[in-house]
């Protein structure tokens, strides 16, 4: 319901761009003093002066994943902890699942791989999902045991090939500092504040763990969990 919610106001804000963009840049502009995100796209759009122009449909594309790279893989990450800290009270103190299980990337000019040929223009995806499984680099990759990074000399910034939950090289993801700060800061609230236990009659086994096929890999079952405050010493 959100990510639909998501989608009707990205569609909302298309129709008004398109209705009257030099209107809000003006706007912003002359009453605020200072330019936003989209101020910022429109005045380079009308300059021209970009190595490679861009257009509505550019600025659309670039908000529509802001919206979404902000919110769905956040919300996908904390709901996938949750799940597995609860199957996994073990670690309940301690990621298996990657919120964007491929990474799209468009070459621009002609490569070849290992003799295969990518042509200029084309739609590469990347499984980092399989990447971050290979078993000839993790023991037990489908195994949740955050422990396993304790004594792995890895960095999380794009850096190693068998890890990179946030992309690598050039196009490593802008917001990962956002990322982590939107995952990490609500789940340590959580498991601070509550005392997390399944419904009566529930067991851990029964999760569902089935994930939704899209850009997000987030859960098709909405997770139903009792919350229970800890005593104030």
């Amino acid at each position: 319901m959100c990510y639909r919610s998501l989608i009707d106001t990205y569609v909302d804000f298309e129709n008004e761009l398109e209705k009257d963009e030099s209107y809000r840049f003006q706007y912003a502009i002359q009453d605020f003093g200072s330019e936003d995100l989209v101020d910022v796209f429109l005045r380079a759009k009308e300059e021209g002066q970009l190595q490679y122009p861009i257009d509505d449909n550019n600025i659309k594309a670039v908000l529509f994943d802001m919206f979404t790279a902000g919110t769905d893989t956040s919300t996908s990450t904390v709901d996938w902890t949750l799940v597995e800290l609860l199957r996994h009270p073990r670690v309940m103190a301690k990621r298996l699942h990657p919120p964007a299980p491929m990474l799209p990337r468009a070459c621009i000019d002609e490569h070849v791989i290992d003799g295969y040929t990518i042509p200029a223009g084309s739609m590469v995806m990347v499984n980092i999902w399989a990447m971050q499984r290979d078993p000839r680099y993790w023991k037990d990759p489908e195994t949740f045991e955050p422990e396993r990074f304790e004594n792995e000399e890895l960095s999380f910034l794009g850096s190693d090939f068998k890890y990179m939950p946030f992309g690598i090289g050039r196009r490593i993801c802008p917001g990962t500092t956002f990322g982590l700060a939107a995952v990490e800061s609500p789940l340590s609230q959580l498991l601070y504040h509550f005392d997390w236990k399944l419904p009566e009659g529930v067991k851990a086994e029964d999760f569902d763990m089935i994930e939704n096929i899209g850009n997000t890999a987030s859960r098709i079952q909405n997770l139903h969990v009792v919350a229970t405050p800890y005593e104030k010493l």
